[in-house]
């Protein structure tokens, strides 16, 4: 057994899920939906993309691994999770290329179509993530030092609507310009965004979940606003 300090062994299993949410995300990005979310006063007619619903996680562990491990601990898994998206790429492209057996149960139509069409998608997520993220760690680290370390949420769901609403735009336009209608374009990036902020409040309670669970139960100390030292991989 490796011996890891808990403070390792917590930045490992933040980082897996971490990872685990972004690959999945991408995978099955290429598939949207339409769905309604009563809101009290009206109904949203929403068109997501299945991988919006997992994206929500990254950035929410973003802020708890920027909260404990500073903001070069949260950039180290951000460039992880992007070196990982583009091997992920390659190797289904590579999948793609391999002709299927006659007797396979996936057809090579049907994996070309359901896989193929996650290439414009893989493209404009990693492209959306790496800006998104980069701008969430800057600005949750410029609120923790504004606030004195004080005010999770409010460093948190800050930080996650400015973040979340570049990505949504920028994977939006890059994925599903000219291959579907721009009023339907327009309406999938707003109501995904929308649905990102319900997330984002949504979460909040997590945050400070993990927060109790990290530092009171496992005894895990806050990093300072701006650290530069990454204790999960340099104790």
């Amino acid at each position: 057994m490796l011996d890891l300090s808990a403070r390792q062994r917590v930045y490992v299993y933040l980082c897996g899920v971490f990872l685990t949410a972004l690959i999945v995300g991408d995978t099955i990005g290429s598939k949207l939906f339409t769905c309604d979310i009563p809101l009290g006063f009206t109904t949203l007619h929403a068109t997501l993309s299945a991988g919006a619903i997992w994206f929500p996680i990254t950035f929410l562990l973003t802020d708890v691994i920027n909260e404990f491990y500073g903001s070069r601990g949260a950039r180290f898994v951000t460039f992880l999770g992007f070196f990982m998206a583009i091997l992920a790429f390659i190797i289904i492209y590579v999948a793609r290329k391999i002709p299927a057996a006659p007797f396979s149960p996936v057809p090579q139509a049907a994996f070309d179509t359901v896989l193929g069409g996650a290439n414009r998608i893989f493209i404009a997520s990693i492209i959306a993530y790496l800006i998104g993220q980069l701008i969430d760690i800057a600005i949750f680290q410029s609120a923790k030092r504004l606030t004195q370390s004080r005010h999770i949420w409010l460093r948190s769901t800050g930080s996650t609507l400015i973040s979340q609403l570049i990505d949504t735009v920028v994977v939006g336009y890059i994925a599903f310009y000219g291959k579907i209608p721009n009023a339907n374009l327009k309406q999938a990036i707003t109501t995904s965004y929308i649905v990102k902020v319900l997330l984002a409040v949504g979460l909040t309670p997590v945050i400070y979940g993990l927060h109790a669970l990290i530092h009171r139960r496992l005894h895990i100390e806050e990093a300072p606003a701006d650290a530069e030292r990454v204790h999960a991989v340099n104790p």
